[in-house]
């Protein structure tokens, strides 16, 4: 080698070993905290967390998912404040409640750390709370789509299954749903509980009381695996006007057995993958997209499942 190429490969290494040095040292300890209000009962948040931890081995950082396991909002408050109280990096949350919510999560951002919102809330709510950024489904919107579908599908008057009455921006899909299909929400709207077994009855027994029911409108797998059960049992399975929000195994199988007409997909996996890849690349480079992300909503039908049918419940 003579005596300039080794000068040249000397300034390479020199140049090279700082960027290797803080690639360690950006990767080494970086922690995020995504906090979910969702129950332990409730199997759909199992692709948030599935796509957590495949961003968190991606991008070389420790993650950690955190929930009140009834699902109570007062409980999920005190989580944030704990998680702040350990020092990550970041925090993802979502924001079923604005007004219960919001004060643990100012007092984070308060403390310098980075939150990002996600699956509940909105972009206004995320900007209030000082968030960077906001990555989601807009309920309401979401809602609204589906209504408009439904109408132009012969659908007149509907019941709407809502497991999560205690969470605002759920219910907000069921007042867009009634804007798209032009009527009232009236009663529309049921507080059916978590439990199968309750909402299969409620359903029941609303259907028997309101036989000019030609909709159903399902919030999630929560109350959409009891609903199918309910309409088996009375005979109305394939033959009502039925769509759901979310996926899952069941309404996986639902959808193409025609029983559900389409699934509404806001694309969980994405919603806590982004954050985590976003919020390290933005600790890391001081790179952030200048706009919220919305990871739905999209209509899934039979004709439309491919990698839908494979990875329900896992990634989809």
């Amino acid at each position: 080698m003579t005596s300039l190429m080794k000068k040249m490969a000397l300034a390479a290494t020199v140049a090279l070993t700082p960027l290797l040095a803080a690639g360690t040292v950006a990767a080494e300890g970086e922690k995020y905290v995504l906090v979910s209000h969702a129950p332990d009962s409730d199997s759909w948040w199992n692709t948030i967390k599935n796509g957590i931890a495949l961003a968190g081995e991606q991008m070389g950082v420790d993650v950690e998912y955190r929930n009140p396991p009834t699902g109570d909002i007062a409980d999920m408050a005190r989580i944030i404040e704990q998680a702040a109280a350990s020092g990550p990096n970041g925090i993802i949350t979502t924001l079923a409640d604005f007004d219960v919510l919001k004060g643990p999560i100012m007092n984070a951002v308060d403390q310098g750390i980075d939150v990002i919102i996600m699956n509940t809330g909105t972009p206004d709510q995320a900007r209030e709370v000082g968030a960077l950024m906001y990555v989601g489904q807009p309920e309401y919107d979401a809602g609204y789509a589906a209504g408009l579908r439904a109408k132009s599908e012969g659908v007149t008057k509907f019941l709407c299954v809502n497991h999560a009455i205690q969470q605002p921006t759920v219910g907000e899909r069921c007042r867009g749903y009634a804007d798209g299909l032009g009527v009232d929400l009236g009663d529309a709207m049921m507080d059916s509980g978590v439990d199968p077994s309750e909402i299969k009855n409620k359903v029941l027994a609303y259907l028997s009381a309101n036989p000019d029911v030609d909709g159903i409108l399902t919030l999630g797998p929560v109350s959409a695996d009891p609903t199918i059960a309910a309409l088996e049992e009375n005979g109305m399975s394939g033959a009502i006007h039925f769509g759901t929000f979310d996926l899952g195994e069941e309404i996986v199988k639902a959808i193409k057995g025609g029983v559900i007409n389409w699934g509404i997909d806001q694309q969980p996996f994405l919603q806590a993958y982004l954050p985590v890849v976003v919020m390290t690349n933005y600790h890391r480079y001081g790179v952030l997209p200048g706009n919220n992300i919305n990871s739905g909503p999209g209509f899934v039908t039979a004709d439309g499942l491919g990698l839908i049918e494979q990875y329900a419940g896992e990634y989809r």
